[in-house]
């Protein structure tokens, strides 16, 4: 199955996508703030609880492009939106190579139908494999936990409690 229809069958419904757009927001500061057009990076720092070595970090890997004023670095709400983005991509597992060639699907003008779809086949097939990860982890403690009662049975049989 190609890129292309991996993608299209993963197409959310609405609901779905305000679903996953309302978990974001959850997880990435709420709301953007209404009016304000620009943030400095201590405005941002702040917000997010990222260091201004992180967001120069983002900037350079051009994640976020604030403007210059002189030594000043102004981010726009389109910045503050990658980098609510690069967050939510970061606490999820993504490398930042991944969460940028999603963030660069925002641009092809199709209204964003093509990074939703996208970003929505990357983030279950990241459930999907976190769900295996969980699994095997899982098996490993049961495991553990029955060498750990054969040894414990080992030492009981030689007199000698576990603990």
């Amino acid at each position: 199955m190609g890129q292309a229809q991996t993608v299209e069958a993963a197409m959310p419904t609405d609901a779905q996508s305000r679903d996953l757009w309302a978990e974001f927001e959850k997880h990435t500061g709420g709301p953007d703030k209404p009016g304000q057009l620009t943030f400095t990076i201590r405005d941002l720092a702040r917000e997010f609880g990222v260091t201004a070595r992180t967001l120069r970090f983002y900037e350079e890997k051009e994640l976020l492009s604030p403007e210059r004023q002189g030594q000043e670095r102004l981010y726009s709400r389109r910045d503050r939106a990658r980098l609510k983005l690069v967050l939510m991509g970061k606490r999820v597992g993504f490398s930042l190579e991944e969460i940028r060639s999603m963030l660069d699907l925002y641009d092809l003008g199709d209204g964003r139908v093509t990074q939703l779809k996208v970003s929505y086949a990357r983030f279950n097939e990241r459930v999907e494999r976190l769900k295996q990860q969980r699994a095997e982890i899982d098996e490993a403690i049961e495991a553990m936990q029955r060498a750990s009662r054969s040894l414990a049975e080992m030492l009981k049989e030689r007199g000698t409690p576990a603990a």
